[in-house]
């Protein structure tokens, strides 16, 4: 059954779910979620090929002409919610993101070919859990594992941007099309860390041939 914008999201342990009045219950489809990668046991080589090969919907391809409100947020530590309750099914997360677009003024949106619903987001629409670097200087590699299970190394199509001052920095990836992931606190002292031995004025990564300033100038 095709949605539409009279239906509203009902997110419970058994599956997320749609429901209207006097309307029988609606299961939203189902997609196979891989298993969340383990850094620690993948080199950087693999990580850049398992980014590389993750397919997601095509979001920005869909204009649906449907659109509506989640009822859904996306808190600053990445802890996703709808109607104030908390999302705690890690693949229901993981689904929810994989619609998840950026619009042109700014706003989040979850997308399907049948409607656009408005979303939520408190800062970023990630968090980066998890870093693993390869080299050292201007030949380092930086991966990074998000919430969600994406990976994503980062580069010049996938920028890192220094926010805030010295005493809270904060750090942000840029994913896909806007969407950005903040830099957790545990991995930005690792990077700080890395960024400290090498010296440099301001602390700063390379990564895929391009410099990042871990702190706003």
């Amino acid at each position: 059954q095709r949605w539409g914008p009279g239906w509203r999201w009902v997110c419970s342990d058994a599956a997320p779910q749609r429901v209207a009045k006097r309307a029988p219950i609606v299961k939203a489809p189902r997609m196979p979620m891989p298993d969340v990668p383990d850094l620690s046991a993948m080199s950087l080589a693999e990580i850049a090929e398992a980014a590389a090969a993750h397919r997601l919907p095509p979001v920005d391809s869909w204009h649906p002409e449907a659109s509506g409100d989640s009822a859904m947020r996306i808190a600053a530590d990445g802890r996703w919610f709808h109607e104030g309750g908390e999302i705690r099914r890690p693949n229901m997360v993981r689904l929810f993101a994989s619609i998840l677009r950026r619009e042109a003024d700014g706003g989040h949106v979850l997308v399907t070919p049948a409607e656009k619903l408005s979303i939520i987001v408190d800062d970023a629409a990630f968090q980066a859990v998890e870093v693993k670097s390869d080299g050292e200087g201007d030949a380092r590699r930086l991966g990074f594992r998000l919430n969600t299970g994406d990976l994503i190394v980062a580069g010049p199509a996938h920028a890192l941007t220094a926010r805030g001052d010295i005493e809270t920095p904060r750090l942000y990836l840029h994913v896909r099309g806007g969407l950005e992931a903040r830099i957790a606190r545990p991995v930005w002292y690792e990077l700080a860390e890395w960024a400290i031995t090498e010296g440099g004025d301001p602390p700063s990564l390379w990564s895929e041939g391009a410099r990042f300033a871990l702190t706003a100038a």
